[in-house]
C-alpha cells in the first residue's frame, strides 16, 4: 500500500482508478469505493443519481469497530473490560483515523462539492476520518471480512504500540484533574469557546482553564473528544509549569 502523496490534484474521472492503485487493490465494484469517496456537499453538484459516503461511514464504523475489539481481545489475555474500552477508544477516535487517512493522503481523492473544497475540507479531521471508515465499509462489502480486517490493522497494529508505549489510552481528563488537585487543590474546568460548521459536520473547540488561567485547548468534531484533546495539551503545559 503506498503512502506518497498525490503530486497533483486528481481530475473526477481519476480519483477511484488512482485510489485502487495507491492501495494494491482492485475492487470487484468500483462504484462503492466512489460512492465512499463522496461527500454529501458533492451531491449538488451532479445531476444523476449517486449516494454519498454516509452510509459506508455507518457501515465502517462498525466493521472498525469489530476489528479493533476482536485484535484487542486476541493480543491482551490479561487486561479487563474498562481497559480494552479505553484502548479501544484511543484507536477509534477522529484525530486518529482522521492521521490513518493522511497517512494514504486519502483527502486527495474525495468527490467534493465547491463550497467544501474551497473552505479546505480536504484536510478537515472531521471529514477524512469519515472518509477512511467509509473506504473500510466499501472495502468489507466488496472483499469481505478478511481483506477489510488486514487493511485496517495496517493502521491499528502500528496505532496501539505507540497507544501502549505513551499510555495515550488513560483518560486525560482524568489524568489533569489528579495532578491539579494535588498540586493546586483546585479542579479544572471545561468551557466551549467556538462552535462552527454546518449540522453534518459540527467543529466544537474548548479549552480548560484552572481559575482565569487557560491550560490548554482542543478542537474535534464533538465536545467531549475536543475536552479530551484540551486535557491531553493541559497534561503537558501544567507537568512544564510545576517542574520548572
Amino acid at each position: 500500500m503506498s503512502s506518497h502523496p498525490v503530486d497533483r490534484p486528481l481530475q473526477n474521472g481519476e480519483r477511484v482508478t488512482a485510489l485502487q492503485r495507491a492501495l494494491e487493490m482492485e475492487f470487484h465494484d468500483p462504484t462503492l469505493l466512489r460512492e465512499a469517496l463522496t461527500h454529501r456537499s458533492y451531491l449538488n453538484e451532479i445531476n444523476r443519481a449517486w449516494p454519498s459516503n454516509e452510509r459506508l461511514e455507518f457501515l465502517g464504523d462498525a466493521v472498525l469497530g469489530l476489528i479493533t475489539t476482536d485484535y484487542l481481545f486476541g493480543r491482551f489475555s490479561g487486561i479487563g473490560e474498562g481497559e480494552m474500552t479505553n484502548l479501544r477508544s484511543a484507536l477509534v477516535r477522529t484525530e486518529t483515523l482522521a492521521r490513518f487517512a493522511q497517512d494514504i493522503d486519502l483527502g486527495s481523492y474525495l468527490f467534493l462539492g465547491r463550497g467544501e473544497e474551497l473552505s479546505a475540507g480536504r484536510k478537515r479531521p472531521g471529514g477524512l476520518a469519515c472518509a477512511f471508515e467509509a473506504v473500510l465499509g466499501a472495502i468489507y462489502l466488496d472483499r469481505g471480512y478478511d481483506a477489510s480486517r488486514q487493511f485496517a490493522l495496517k493502521f491499528v497494529s502500528r496505532e496501539l504500540d505507540a497507544v501502549v508505549e505513551g499510555r495515550l489510552h488513560k483518560n486525560a481528563k482524568s489524568v489533569l484533574q489528579e495532578l491539579v488537585q494535588a498540586d493546586m487543590q483546585q479542579t479544572p474546568t471545561y468551557h466551549l469557546v467556538d462552535e462552527s460548521g454546518p449540522d453534518h459536520a459540527k467543529s466544537f473547540a474548548v479549552e480548560v482553564r484552572v481559575g482565569v488561567r487557560v491550560l490548554g485547548r482542543g478542537r474535534d468534531t464533538s465536545k467531549r473528544a475536543a475536552e479530551q484533546i484540551a486535557a491531553e495539551s493541559a497534561i503537558g503545559v501544567f507537568i512544564g509549569s510545576v517542574t520548572a
